[in-house]
């Protein structure tokens, strides 16, 4: 096996982990708007195990809200999804993932825009990049949207962590603004169209 192969197969490895009751995991990084928005949705998908907030694919090294919101870092809001195969597939995350934001934007979502707020699915796996490119080529061809998709599809790079106020935030303020007008009606989308993902 050549090298960079070796490397490859490693790199992949990492992503594929196991937690504390042995369950095989997988990781994929998604950008679609504001992360609380997208937080509070994937919080409430079936074998979705873990979800965080942060910053990815930008060009400095672990930075702050006020800088990405400059625009200037290169990085997006994102989350960090830790799921089980076992139990919901790559395919049906995209497709959740595909419905509750507006893939058609260039770096704007709704009232949103920058490049922190593009559409982005940001892989660790080659499995995970084909199947990510196959869904947004195939979506392209049905124009199921109207318009093409715009969502980048690359591998995930730079990626920290937001501060710790934007973990859980629609949970924790359910009554600010942004998130009645926002996220609440994002959750409401998805629990009315992928009842048969949604925890209970």
């Amino acid at each position: 096996m050549e090298g960079s192969e070796q490397d490859q197969l490693k790199r992949e490895a990492r992503h594929m982990t196991q937690d504390s009751t042995g369950t095989q995991t997988e990781t994929i990084t998604l950008g679609g708007g504001c992360f609380w928005c997208t937080e509070a949705v994937f919080v409430q998908v079936r074998g979705i195990l873990d979800v965080e907030s942060g910053y990815s694919n930008g060009h400095v090294s672990k930075p702050s809200y006020e800088q990405v919101c400059t625009g200037t870092t290169g990085h997006n809001e994102v989350v960090k999804l830790v799921y089980d195969p076992a139990q919901i597939s790559l395919l049906a995350i995209l497709e959740i993932f595909f419905v509750i934001h507006d893939p058609t934007t260039l770096n704007r979502q709704g009232n949103d825009s920058g490049t922190q707020y593009r559409s982005g699915i940001y892989t660790t796996t080659a499995a995970q990049q084909q199947v990510a490119e196959d869904m947004v080529a195939d979506l392209n061809r049905q124009k199921l949207f109207g318009k093409p998709v715009v969502t980048e599809v690359v591998p995930l790079s730079n990626y920290s962590a937001a501060e710790d106020y934007h973990q859980d935030f629609f949970e924790k303020n359910p009554n600010q603004g942004y998130c009645m007008a926002v996220a609440g009606p994002k959750v409401a989308k998805f629990r009315k169209t992928f009842s048969q993902y949604a925890k209970n």
